[in-house]
């Protein structure tokens, strides 16, 4: 091992060491979508068509007048995109702390990243 090697290792050993939980998560939800071959939420823009794996860290049925809806928040480790089935209010699956690939056209609401009505894939439970 060259001593450039030996630096490299020491240094990811010590960020492993400092890191917050947090940081650590969101590393090993990164590498996870990767894996998955998922998009960092982070790269996705408005009107690209987008695979996106990651947590849901909250899901929430929202009534309204004109169309009610189940919104759920994919967080990737680099970014948060939510999720939004319209005219649903509970889908079997999708609760907080699940992981899944969602697919979709990315939009923008509110300056927040959203997927409408999006195919999902939920990823077996560890």
């Amino acid at each position: 091992m060259s001593t450039g090697e030996g630096r490299g290792s020491l240094r990811r050993m010590l960020r492993r060491l400092t890191a917050s939980e947090a940081e650590i998560e969101a590393q090993q939800l990164q590498r996870d979508s990767a894996r998955c071959g998922g998009v960092p939420a982070a790269q996705c823009a408005r009107g690209q068509v987008a695979s996106v794996t990651g947590r849901l860290r909250t899901v929430v049925y929202t009534p309204r007048t004109n169309q009610p809806a189940l919104e759920a928040d994919l967080y990737d480790g680099s970014d948060v995109v939510t999720l939004v089935w319209l005219g649903q209010r509970r889908i079997t699956g999708i609760e907080p702390g699940r992981h899944l690939t969602a697919k979709g056209r990315i939009a923008v609401r509110d300056d927040r990243k959203v997927i409408y009505n999006p195919y999902y894939e939920l990823e077996p439970s560890t």
